[in-house]
């Protein structure tokens, strides 16, 4: 039997205790948290699929970064510091990022299917964003796939 994503949690955080890991064992505490919330959330109380505890995991990431980049600018370096270091401990169970390049080259080749099919002008970008999606899925975030989209279908 796979280990799955949310039992690896689980070992992972085990040993940060043992570690006396501070910050893996409080940020992976409240990972789980999150992914328990989200199993009981329903009318009845299931186990998450790998996919639906990598969502997860990315919202949590997603709020660290956005908590940070608030802490930063509100002067709280430290605090930023933290949700920086816990942010980017949860990048490591997520899939690999692409890079600007890799994202462009798959935004390029379907702005091309989209104008091919016939989208054009705002619309382009509704079917630019259906091809894209399915092809980038945890691999980058939908904010920085939408600059993407946008800078090059007004280039």
């Amino acid at each position: 039997m796979t280990t799955t994503l949310k039992s690896k949690l689980q070992d992972d955080l085990n040993a940060a205790i043992k570690e006396r890991d501070e910050l893996r064992s409080s940020t992976l505490r409240l990972t789980l948290t999150a992914i328990t919330k989200e199993e009981v959330a329903g009318k009845e109380k299931r186990e998450l699929s790998d996919d639906e505890v990598l969502k997860v995991i990315t919202r949590e990431a997603k709020k660290r970064r956005e908590a940070a980049e608030a802490f930063a600018q509100g002067g709280r370096a430290e605090q930023a510091e933290r949700e920086k270091a816990e942010g980017e401990l949860l990048a490591e169970y997520l899939p690999k990022q692409l890079s600007d390049e890799e994202l462009n080259a798959i935004v390029a080749q379907a702005v091309e299917e989209a104008k091919a099919a016939g989208a054009e002008g705002p619309r382009a970008m509704g079917a630019v964003m259906k091809i894209v999606n399915p092809k980038v899925a945890g691999q980058a975030e939908g904010g920085r796939v939408a600059a993407a989209v946008k800078k090059l279908l007004q280039g």
